[in-house]
């Protein structure tokens, strides 16, 4: 699956990563309240040019494994304020999941919650999924409620799955199935 793009909901233009990306991106990759829960330290610009350099080879899901990055952009800005990301776990078992990171300067608007439901619908209607989850850090509570405002619901809470700087990591993991979607679309 290769999106058409740009692909835009109401209020955003969801396209791939370009090189010219590295500072919108810097801009909140940099940021101790972002790393915080993600499997990165606050990256300088190497490192933000490094991952972004990265997403933008990952421009369509063509077997499992394969990740879809997509810069989210606000059009009256032009700028990246944001990420989503559709991972592709199995084809056998049409299972995907889907990841976000934002800038926080955006928050409190409803942009990733309407950005992340645009990655459901191209996992379940355009890739035919049928279940996509979605995990975070047990103590990241603004994760856990996107997760619960897409209809996702919880399935899990995983207790000291890993060593994660310097202390164990609780998880949740969040799960919809494509009847799920298509009942709440209804």
């Amino acid at each position: 699956m290769k999106p058409a793009f740009p692909l835009t909901t109401a209020r955003l233009l969801l396209r791939p990563f370009t090189v010219d990306d590295i500072d919108d991106v810097l801009d909140y990759q940099r940021r101790a309240d972002v790393a915080r829960y993600m499997r990165w330290e606050p990256r300088d610009r190497a490192e933000c040019a490094k991952a972004v350099s990265q997403m933008t080879e990952e421009t369509g899901l063509r077997r499992a494994g394969d990740c879809l990055s997509l810069a989210v952009v606000l059009p009256e800005e032009g700028r990246v304020v944001g990420q989503v990301e559709l991972v592709w776990l199995s084809e056998e078992h049409r299972q995907g999941e889907v990841g976000y990171v934002f800038n926080p300067r955006i928050q409190g608007r409803g942009l990733a919650t309407e950005a992340a439901r645009e990655v459901l619908r191209l996992g379940f209607d355009e890739l035919g999924l049928h279940r996509v989850v979605g995990r975070c850090h047990a103590r990241n509570a603004a994760s856990a409620a996107l997760l619960e405002r897409l209809g996702m619901r919880r399935e899990a809470h995983l207790v000291g799955t890993e060593r994660f700087k310097g202390a164990w990591r609780d998880d949740y993991v969040y799960a919809m199935l494509r009847s799920e979607w298509r009942a709440a679309q209804d």
